[in-house]
C-alpha cells in the first residue's frame, strides 16, 4: 500500500486526494495546507486524514512513500526538491515548475535517487486523447498538416502565472504526446485587460521543421467555455471538443485532392472530398484514476511514467519561449536542444 502525501487542498487537491482514496494500491495518511478552513474540509470528508500546516511532517514520515504537490506554480520547486531530498516519490500539478532550468534540477534530483518524478498532465490520461494518439499512430490521418486548438472561457483568473501558463500548458501536452515532435521555433501574442494582472488572452503559434503548424488560442475573458481542437491531416481530419457529453471526438474522411501540374497555378486542380464521419467509442474512465493508477504502477515497477519529467520539461520550455515572444510582441523565438535564442 503506497503511502501518499497530498500537498495543497484547494482547487486540485481534493481531486487527487479522492482518486488515490478510492483506487487499489495506495493511502491518501496525510494532506497539508496553509488555510486552516481548507484543512477542517478535508478531515470533514475524510476523518481518517491526518491534517497539518508543516509540510516538514510529510517529508518526515516514514509511512508516506510518494508526495503529490498541488500548490501554485512558484512552489512547485522547492516543494518538489525537498520531497525528493527526502527519499519520496513526486507527482506534481500541471505546469512542472515555473522555468525549465528548475524541471532539469528535478529531473536530476530524481535520477540521482531513483525516483519517480511525473507531471499531471491530466488530458493524456483521457480516453479521448489516447484514441486520437491511437488514430495518429495508425497512420489514419495520413501526414499531418495542422493542430489548432481554442481553450477559451470566463475566469478563473490566476494573479501569479499568465493564461498561457494556465490553460496552453493541456494543449501543448496533448501535442507533445500525439505529435511525438518538437517545434523550431514559436512566436505568441497576447494582452492583460486588468491592470496590474498577468496577460488574460495569448495566441500562440509553434513552428516545426516539417510541413506542419500548430496554433493554441487560449482566454480567461471569453462570454462562452469552449474547450476544440481540430487536427489535420491528408488523409482524414479529427475534431475534439472535450465538452461535447458523448461524441468528444470525431474523424472526418474529408480533404482535398490536387490533379495537374502541381507547379503551374493554371494547371493544379484542387478538387474536395467529402466522406463520412464516424465517432469512435472511448474508454471513460476518469483520467485521475487512470493517472493516479499509473503513478502506483511506476513506483513498484520502476517503470518511466507516460508523463515523465522531461515531458513536463519539454512543455515548461515552449511555456518559456511563448512568454519571451508574448513580451517582444510576437517575435519569434527560436528553441535549441536546452537553450533558446531569438529568431
Amino acid at each position: 500500500m503506497l503511502g501518499i502525501g497530498v500537498v495543497g487542498y484547494g482547487y486540485w487537491g481534493p481531486n487527487l486526494v479522492r482518486n488515490f482514496m478510492e483506487v487499489d494500491g495506495s493511502q491518501v495518511i496525510t494532506v497539508c495546507d496553509l488555510r486552516g478552513e481548507r484543512l477542517a474540509e478535508a478531515k470533514r470528508r475524510y476523518p481518517s486524514l491526518h491534517i497539518t500546516r508543516e509540510y516538514r511532517d510529510l517529508l518526515d514520515n516514514p509511512a508516506i512513500d510518494a508526495i503529490a504537490i498541488a500548490t501554485p506554480v512558484s512552489t512547485h520547486f522547492p516543494l518538489a526538491m525537498a520531497a525528493l531530498r527526502a527519499g519520496k516519490h513526486v507527482l506534481v500539478e500541471k505546469p512542472l515548475a515555473a522555468s525549465s532550468e528548475e524541471a532539469e534540477q528535478m529531473i536530476e534530483a530524481a535520477e540521482q535517487r531513483g525516483l519517480v518524478l511525473m507531471v499531471d498532465h491530466t488530458f493524456i490520461y483521457t480516453g479521448a486523447v489516447r484514441k486520437i494518439k491511437e488514430l495518429i499512430d495508425n497512420n489514419s490521418l495520413g501526414q499531418l498538416y495542422y493542430y489548432d486548438s481554442v481553450r477559451i472561457n470566463l475566469g478563473l483568473f490566476q494573479h501569479d502565472i499568465n493564461v498561457l501558463w494556465d490553460l496552453a500548458v493541456h494543449d501543448l501536452s496533448i501535442m507533445d504526446f500525439i505529435v511525438q515532435a518538437q517545434p523550431s521555433a514559436v512566436s505568441c501574442t497576447g494582452m492583460a485587460h486588468v491592470r496590474n494582472q498577468p496577460e488574460n488572452v495569448a495566441y500562440l503559434t509553434c513552428f516545426f521543421d516539417h510541413n506542419f503548424i500548430a496554433h493554441f488560442h487560449v482566454n480567461w475573458l471569453a462570454p462562452a467555455k469552449i474547450r476544440q481542437t481540430i487536427i489535420g491531416g491528408d488523409r482524414r481530419m479529427i475534431v475534439y471538443d472535450d465538452l461535447e457529453p458523448s461524441e468528444k471526438v470525431k474523424v472526418y474522411d474529408k480533404g482535398i485532392t490536387l490533379n495537374g501540374n502541381p507547379d503551374s497555378v493554371y494547371q493544379l486542380l484542387v478538387n474536395y472530398r467529402s466522406g463520412d464521419m464516424w465517432a469512435p467509442q472511448l474508454d471513460r474512465t476518469e483520467a485521475l484514476r487512470t493517472e493516479a493508477l499509473h503513478f502506483i504502477e511506476c513506483v513498484n515497477t520502476g517503470q518511466t511514467p507516460l508523463t515523465n519529467g522531461f515531458v513536463g520539461a519539454r512543455v515548461v520550455r515552449i511555456l518559456e519561449a511563448a512568454s519571451q515572444s508574448l513580451a517582444q510582441r510576437g517575435r519569434p523565438v527560436e528553441l535549441r536542444e536546452g537553450w533558446l535564442t531569438q529568431a
